[in-house]
């Protein structure tokens, strides 16, 4: 279908045939195997910085380009279009249900219905080995629409598959098995559910191998080169959904499908997008059994084992369960100038009402459209519709504020083109020490294409080869971040350059991290860290720190002692710590918060860089919650009016149990950490038998024991309260009378929480039978 029926409609006179595929690879990989197939150069592809033959009568693109022009080109397709014919549009792999792939169905469907004299001037083919039955409804529903449906009621495949159901099977040992019975050329391909997962089992069975199996990735953001040569000379594949449609591999003999993917889901509830593991579709496991038969007979193990009705007929699409705002802004900013509101009404299913005004609600909090009733765009807002699509409006929030007023736009737009091709941050780890910075992982990111660009930059084109310079500079681990980086950056700098108002200011360098670190501020004001060695003592943990602090409903408010949303630095991390080693940055800005599920109590920051307290600029609150006699310590030691006066730039009062801070969010911090110090108390009690002249009462004659070991019975705790908490605990035994004297130097509702700690090791040795001497056993 991707391959012959785009021939056959050239063939019958049709103007021209514009084909769509999901990813990148098949573009270019269809395209040579058409012309291949008819010995003509009657075909061309385009991605995005990319394109060979674009004028030929075919011409094969990805959905996300085809997306851009439909939004954003005029002369696409007009009534003024000439044609003998028509044009053939030809939607591919619609079953995957992406969210580019909906918005061209919904375009298509818009077009159709508001201009139905295109209908002479074109024609949509919309092609799937499965469907949902809301695509053809959508059409059928246009009026005056022609909708013509054609079922396979039966598609085989040129060869043979066996299915074998193998649930229990280890997936690296089933690799190992088929690889000892292969015959020479044949290939495995194995689906997992993520790009971790891709990446880690490719580690692995070349380590449990001892290298004779080298298992090579295929994730998406690798180039089509990179991904092209692995599937020519590759044995073993690992991969996440891209190799799930239109590439063929030249021997494939043997797939093996975990059943599993990892699918980004919006939550509306935490505001958050989670990275949930789920089920494959059926047409999903039905798509990857279609790999195989195509050169040779094929084997299909399927690790899972779903019941019926366990498994989806179709998978849940994208635009259902994911976050809008980026959608709700790229359509008001295009040619359409329409909301999700209007425009959801083309689209094949449409998204839950709650999650369109959530994008609304978020365009406003940012400052992009205004809070009246014609929710047109703000200032700020129109400007930044001016900039290139950078696929994240905090990162376009964060380049328009380094054009405009920090002067560093070419490192924001060197850095946003290599973040906005990382997923993931394991990259940082293969990148040499001399290119880590301490600020963090935005300046080692930076240093990284500031090395690569000007070497580029040096010599004429033609003579630049990215992996001999990676080679060279000792990148060649990250060459496959780095090429598609070059790419965006490539693609940012045109724009640029036809920018009146933005040519120069994108020029600009600056390369210093402050500048940088405000800019990213702009757009990354709600990913704000502190660290609690510095607010209660815990090394390696971090506490969100701003005004856009999020909380389901049933999280309750900080306490001094107590937070609810905890962080922790990914391991990946130039700022990353250990709990013996250098201290953590006391403040952090992360580009991602990662949530591996809806309960997860810690989050873990990727892409962090460390910033000043001085840097916070924008106002908020912070509430704390008091016990009674911290609050009772606030008044009486007018520790409350001490800390108005020192730190004047912040609004600071109690009401009911609760200390409020207003103001700039650097001020905010150094007066908490004050207040913080202030509140530190003393608490002394002694840990006694209830009878302690009865020397046959069990608690008496534990204690005495206790008292008499030698060594300190103690020190496990003591490290553990003051490594965590800042809590410094001091004991002392009497042997003589069976006591133990402890101090605790805190907050009070610190001191409180190692109090009870105690009683409850005192409840302990009342019903403790026998207290062993250390030596005992010797």
């Amino acid at each position: 279908k991707s391959t012959l029926l785009p021939a056959l409609l050239v063939a019958e006179g049709y103007d021209r045939i514009i084909v769509t595929q999901p990813r990148r690879l098949p573009c270019n990989m269809i395209s040579q195997r058409v012309n291949s197939m008819v010995n003509d150069n009657i075909s061309g592809w385009a991605v995005s910085g990319k394109e060979h033959n674009v004028q030929a009568n075919i011409l094969y693109m990805t959905d996300g380009l085809l997306k851009e022009r439909l939004l954003n080109d005029d002369n696409l397709i007009t009534e003024n279009t000439h044609v003998k014919k028509s044009v053939v549009f030809f939607i591919d792999e619609v079953h995957e249900r992406s969210i580019n792939i909906d918005l061209c169905l919904a375009l298509f469907a818009r077009l159709l219905k508001l201009k139905p004299a295109l209908k002479t001037k074109m024609k949509v083919i919309i092609s799937s080995a499965t469907l949902d039955s809301s695509v053809p409804a959508l059409y059928r529903n246009i009026p005056g629409c022609s909708l013509i449906e054609f079922n396979l009621v039966s598609l085989s495949t040129l060869y043979t598959v066996t299915v074998n159901d193998a649930p229990k099977e280890n997936l690296l040992d089933l690799v190992q098995r088929l690889y000892s019975k292969r015959n020479r050329h044949d290939q495995i391909l194995c689906f997992v559910g993520s790009t971790f997962e891709t990446l880690e089992n490719c580690r692995l069975i070349n380590k449990i191998t001892k290298g004779a199996i080298v298992a090579y990735p295929l994730i998406q953001s690798q180039s089509a080169i990179d991904q092209q040569k692995y599937i020519e000379q590759g044995t073993v594949f690992f991969s996440t959904t891209v190799a799930e449609t239109s590439l063929t591999f030249p021997c494939l003999k043997y797939v093996i499908d975990t059943g599993l993917i990892n699918m980004p889901v919006y939550s509306l509830q935490l505001e958050r997008t989670e990275l949930q593991e789920i089920k494959a579709a059926e047409s999903t496991t039905k798509q990857r059994r279609g790999r195989l038969g195509r050169t040779q007979p094929g084997e299909y193990y399927a690790l899972y084992d779903y019941t019926s009705g366990e498994q989806r007929k179709y998978p849940v699409p994208q635009i259902c369960q994911s976050e809008l705002v980026n959608i709700e802004f790229a359509l008001r900013r295009s040619r359409l100038k329409t909301s999700l509101k209007e425009f959801q009404q083309y689209l094949p299913d449409k998204p839950k009402k709650e999650y369109i005004d959530d994008a609304l609600k978020q365009l406003q909090r940012l400052g992009l459209i205004s809070s009246s009733s014609n929710e047109s765009f703000t200032n700020l807002g129109a400007s930044i519709a001016k900039l290139p699509d950078f696929g994240s409006l905090p990162m376009a929030k964060a380049v328009y504020a380094a054009l405009k007023q920090y002067r560093c736009g070419r490192d924001l737009i060197a850095l946003s083109s290599i973040l906005s091709v990382l997923n993931t941050s394991a990259v940082l780890k293969s990148i040499p020490i001399q290119y880590k910075r301490p600020e963090g992982d935005f300046m080692t990111l930076l240093q990284v294409m500031n090395a690569i660009l000007m070497v580029r930059d040096a010599v004429p084109s033609k003579q630049f080869d990215l992996d001999r310079v990676c080679a060279a500079k000792g990148l060649s681990a990250a060459v496959h971040v780095i090429n598609p980086a070059l790419r965006r950056y490539k693609n940012l700098d045109k724009a640029f350059s036809l920018s009146d108002e933005f040519r120069e200011l994108a020029r600009i360098q600056s390369g210093n991290w402050e500048n940088i670190a405000k800019a990213l501020l702009n757009g990354f004001s709600d990913k704000v860290y502190a660290s609690l060695k510095m607010l209660q003592g815990k090394a390696q943990q971090f506490v969100k720190y701003n005004v856009n602090q999020r909380r389901s409903n049933n999280q309750q408010q900080d306490s001094l002692n107590e937070v609810t949303e905890i962080a922790v630095i990914d391991r990946s991390s130039t700022l990353r710590t250990g709990n013996k080693g250098a201290l953590p940055a006391p403040l952090v800005i992360a580009r991602d918060v990662r949530y591996l599920t809806a309960v997860r109590s810690v989050s873990i920051l990727s892409f962090v860089g460390q910033l000043e307290s001085s840097w916070l600029e924008y106002i908020f609150s912070r509430e704390l919650q008091l016990n009674e006699a911290e609050e009772k310590k606030l008044k009486d030691e007018n520790i409350l009016k001490q800390a108005t006066q020192r730190f004047s730039q912040v609004q600071i009062q109690v009401n009911n149990r609760k200390l409020v801070f207003h103001g700039a969010s650097g001020h905010i911090l150094n007066a908490e950490l004050y207040v913080r110090q202030q509140l530190v108390t003393v608490l002394n009690f002694t840990l006694v038998s209830d009878y302690p002249n009865n020397p046959h009462d069990n608690l008496t004659r534990n204690l005495k024991s206790i008292t008499s070991m030698p060594g300190d019975l103690f020190g496990p705790l003591r490290w553990r309260w003051e490594s965590e908490q800042q809590v410094k605990i001091r004991t002392k035994m009497h042997k003589n009378n069976g006591t133990i004297e402890v101090t605790v130097e805190g907050i009070d509702s610190q001191n409180q929480a190692v109090h009870r700690e105690f009683m409850s090791f005192l409840s302990w040795l009342r019903t403790c039978a026998v207290i062993r001497h250390p030596n005992s056993g010797k």
